[in-house]
């Protein structure tokens, strides 16, 4: 859904006030340039202005002081972690870059969005303004002039005591777009550099709305931000984390933003998509892991009665943990977050990283094994009481059936000729079923400008580092005695999982009603 192209600086962006940002050339710092206040001696064609009542994409400038998370906002609307640099450190954006957001079903481009330089000395720049621009022009004309000060150039031909290039970059986008968001860094307090900034931006004559970055930390001052704010008549605002996302504080950003506009269609197109898209992930999210569950629970192999089962229950388990990863890397994938240096994963968490038939990974989600699982290393792998090859005869076999722990007798024949069945366990699928929910929901949540594993936020999340008081925070999404209807299913169908056949096509297509059912239970798991 999003297409951005970096290269696109040169380009000149029709805005409200575009004609008169862009008359100005500065290719080259040597380049002479002219005036705005002055008509160039070889005029150049003028942009037409073209409102978004037209039909163009709206062109939403993003700016703020440095280091206020302007990019890693970006990064999440995107739900792109490539986009832009983001560090801990001012002034990472030196030059302005654009993005976009289409609509997914005509690749029509909905919103142009523009991310600026940091602002870095907003007060200075307040001074110069007071100093060197009449008070009885309006806001644009004071800009204007400014543009044409040598202080914007940021040339190292001029020997300057200040150089306000940067600023200038923000300043010419913002009167090349139709609304700017103010980003603000909810942990710091109100100052009067902030002040300056809002003054002077509120002299590009277009709408500018505060948005909360940051918002979940116990440091925000967002009441304190939200006087100031008041004073400047800025009554409008939104809260959006770029790193504890939470898609509703996303469309109410949009709404907000489009309170403000007279046209606002090509907003309330972008919300309807980007809901329906949002939900869409969520049914291709829940189909991934119940395509994963019941591969694993249709997982099984026959060895002789008087062969050890050692050796195939390790295999076993080593193709589980496999086909778990995959799942994980395609829910990863799905929502676009990739394991490498560029974002942390929720992966990264010990959590994710553990074993799955680690006993104490069982006990930290309060699941406790049935009398069917083999105990120690091999945890998690079941031996079936009358079709496994146990010491139980006949008549316990049978006994079994009557206490459900069958779910046919064609077993029984197993058994007389001395077969053993080995298969995953009812609490080892419970765990797996629990743990991929956990991972959807963390993924949900989680911002794409996150670079730390820790800043994984949603209700439920934990490391396994923390006490064993917490154990049994984790809810499993149904009883181990209770497996749903489509893994029970499974247990009787080996020819669904791949794992058992290796013909993983045909078995995806024959287990595929039955992961489209059990997807429409997970979905009532709250995750949201």
């Amino acid at each position: 859904m999003n297409n951005y192209d970096n290269n696109k600086n040169n380009d000149k962006p029709a805005g409200l006030f575009a004609d008169k940002a862009y008359e100005e050339t500065l290719d080259s710092p040597n380049q002479d340039t002219q005036p705005l206040l002055t008509e160039p001696s070889t005029p150049e064609p003028r942009m037409t202005k073209k409102t978004i009542a037209s039909g163009e994409p709206l062109k939403l400038a993003v700016v703020g002081h440095t280091n206020t998370g302007k990019t890693s906002i970006l990064r999440t609307l995107l739900r792109d972690v490539y986009f832009g640099e983001v560090k801990n450190e001012a002034a990472t954006t030196r030059h302005v870059e654009q993005a976009q957001l289409t609509d997914s079903q005509t690749g029509e481009v909905l919103v142009a969005l523009y991310d600026t330089p940091g602002l870095e000395d907003a007060s200075g720049l307040m001074d110069w303004l007071e100093d060197n621009t009449a008070s009885r022009r309006d806001g644009i004309e004071r800009l204007q002039q400014f543009l044409a000060s040598d202080i914007a150039q940021g040339s190292d031909s001029y020997e300057l005591p200040y150089d306000y290039s940067q600023e200038a970059k923000v300043i010419r986008q913002l009167l090349a777009s139709d609304m700017a968001i103010y980003v603000v860094d909810a942990r710091e307090p109100v100052l009067g550099k902030y002040k300056d900034e809002l003054a002077i931006l509120s002299w590009a004559a277009i709408p500018v709305m505060p948005v909360f970055n940051f918002t979940d930390s116990q440091d925000a001052n967002i009441d304190e931000w939200q006087t100031m704010l008041a004073r400047r008549n800025l009554h409008i605002s939104t809260r959006f984390d770029s790193v504890a996302f939470d898609f509703e504080d996303e469309m109410r950003l949009w709404k907000n933003l489009s309170t403000m506009l007279t046209h606002s269609e090509m907003l309330e197109q972008l919300m309807q998509r980007r809901t329906e898209n949002w939900a869409q992930l969520s049914d291709e999210a829940n189909i991934i892991i119940a395509d994963f569950l019941i591969n694993v629970a249709a997982f099984v192999r026959e060895i002789n009665d008087s062969d050890d089962p050692m050796p195939v229950l390790a295999q076993m388990q080593e193709a589980v943990r496999q086909s778990e990863r995959a799942m994980q890397h395609n829910l990863l994938n799905l929502y676009k977050f990739y394991d490498n240096a560029v974002a942390a994963t929720p992966l990264e968490l010990q959590a994710y990283q553990q074993d799955p038939f680690d006993p104490e990974l069982l006990k930290s989600y309060g699941i406790r094994t049935t009398s069917g699982a083999a105990a120690g290393a091999l945890l998690g792998l079941g031996v079936d009481a009358a079709a496994l090859g146990t010491t139980l005869g006949l008549g316990a076999a049978i006994g079994g059936i009557a206490g459900g722990l069958l779910s046919n007798t064609s077993s029984i024949a197993d058994r007389i000729s001395g077969v053993k069945r080995l298969y995953i366990d009812p609490a080892t699928l419970t765990l797996l079923a629990t743990r991929s929910i956990d991972l959807l929901t963390a993924l949900r949540h989680r911002g794409h400008a996150a670079t730390d594993a820790t800043q994984l936020i949603y209700k439920g999340a934990k490391n396994n580092s923390e006490s064993d008081e917490n154990e049994n925070d984790n809810v499993t999404p149904w009883p181990t005695h209770k497996l749903p209807s489509e893994l029970k299913k499974a247990r009787g169908k080996p020819q669904w999982s791949s794992l058992s056949s290796g013909k993983s096509e045909q078995a995806q297509l024959l287990r595929a009603d039955k992961a489209w059912s059990l997807s429409a239970k997970l979905q009532s798991y709250n995750y949201n």
